[in-house]
């Protein structure tokens, strides 16, 4: 069971040189399955916690606390199993140093930024438009990358850009036409694709902190947020609307927040995963086949009714952000691949 998100490229090309064919594609297969099946579990069961009528538990932000709990004691657990039996469990040791916790505090304020508004966003809106809200990522990452890092981006990179803002507005615009339209919820969507860009250019930062070790800093991160939340809690009313909740002392709603804090830790396993056993840019396809998939699979489930202009503005961010990657790997392909700090872990804590 192997969790450090990271391969031996020499013994993987020596694996794959002999595994035959099929078995590797089934491997792929099942890797993919995987991911999807965990992303869209996440996200619909996340919808239930956060916008049930059934619940009625208006907690938003002790629902991340929780899932950040789960990870950050799973991640212990999971570190002391792997001390008392190595050879079952391949997982780094973590002992929590106030020091490295220091030195990540401010990208645990732009995780509990990303994962609080993306926890926000999805209440306010549909899980069919959940990834129109939240679809300016890479428009951030181009933006942010310029300003922060000066780094340019070729025309046909902008192109692209300009065409899942254009998505980006007409599903804002067909959501309103419906009657359906959040403004809060699409204003958190916009400040998650943010925190998003963000937290993916300082985890490049943070990443020598902990050794290079995507699993120490989900350590880190959930561990810091889970302290930074309390104060929170406090200050929006939280735990006095906890205390209140008629069904707080129900077993299947803490199994069901339990299980959502599996999900939370199970998609940073299963991202890795899909990356070592494809490549970042077949993972970068994947996500966005899974995002079209996801949203097929919310209009059916809660029977909604989708004009011709609102499946044309999922197309639109679903094609550009595909045709980004794409040319972000043809531009790669014809200049000489610069160092950077591990490919295969840059994803790992997506959401």
């Amino acid at each position: 069971m192997a969790l450090t998100g990271a391969s031996d490229p020499s013994a993987e090309a020596e694996a794959s040189g002999e595994k035959p064919f099929l078995l590797r594609a089934l491997q792929i297969a099942l890797v993919v399955s995987l991911y999807w099946v965990t992303s869209i579990s996440m996200v619909f069961l996340n919808k239930y916690l956060l916008d049930s009528p059934s619940l009625q538990l208006d907690t938003p932000i002790f629902v991340t606390f929780y899932q950040c709990l789960v990870t950050t004691l799973l991640c212990k657990g999971l570190s002391a199993l792997a001390t008392c039996c190595p050879g079952a469990v391949d997982f780094p040791s973590l002992r929590l140093d106030l020091r490295v916790a220091r030195s990540v505090l401010p990208l645990s304020v732009v995780f509990i930024g990303m994962i609080t508004f993306n926890n926000l966003c999805l209440k306010y809106v549909g899980v069919a438009f959940y990834n129109v809200g939240r679809s300016l990522t890479t428009v951030f990452n181009v933006l942010l990358s310029y300003l922060l890092l000066k780094q340019t981006t070729s025309f046909y990179a902008l192109l692209t850009c300009g065409i899942i803002i254009g998505g980006f507005w007409l599903g804002v615009d067909q959501e309103g036409a419906e009657g359906t339209l959040s403004w809060l919820g699409t204003v958190f969507g916009v400040l998650a694709s943010l925190c998003v860009s963000l937290n993916a250019i300082y985890t490049k930062k943070v990443l020598p902190a902990v050794d290079g070790s995507i699993w120490r800093l989900t350590f880190y991160n959930n561990a810091n947020a889970c302290i930074l939340f309390l104060p929170l809690l406090l200050l929006l009313g939280e735990l006095q609307a906890l205390r209140d909740f008629a069904q707080l002392g129900s077993a299947h709603f803490w199994g069901m927040m339990t299980l959502g804090g599996l999900f939370g830790f199970a998609i940073g396993y299963v991202t890795g995963l899909q990356i070592k056993f494809t490549s970042p840019l077949t993972h970068n396809v994947s996500g966005t086949a899974k995002a079209c998939a996801q949203t097929v699979l919310a209009v059916l489930y809660y029977e909604e009714t989708k004009s011709f202009l609102w499946w044309t503005s999922n197309m639109m961010v679903l094609g550009g952000s595909s045709a980004y990657t794409w040319v972000r790997g043809w531009e790669m392909k014809k200049t000489p691949e610069e160092p950077s700090p591990k490919e295969g872990e840059k994803s790992a804590m997506g959401v």
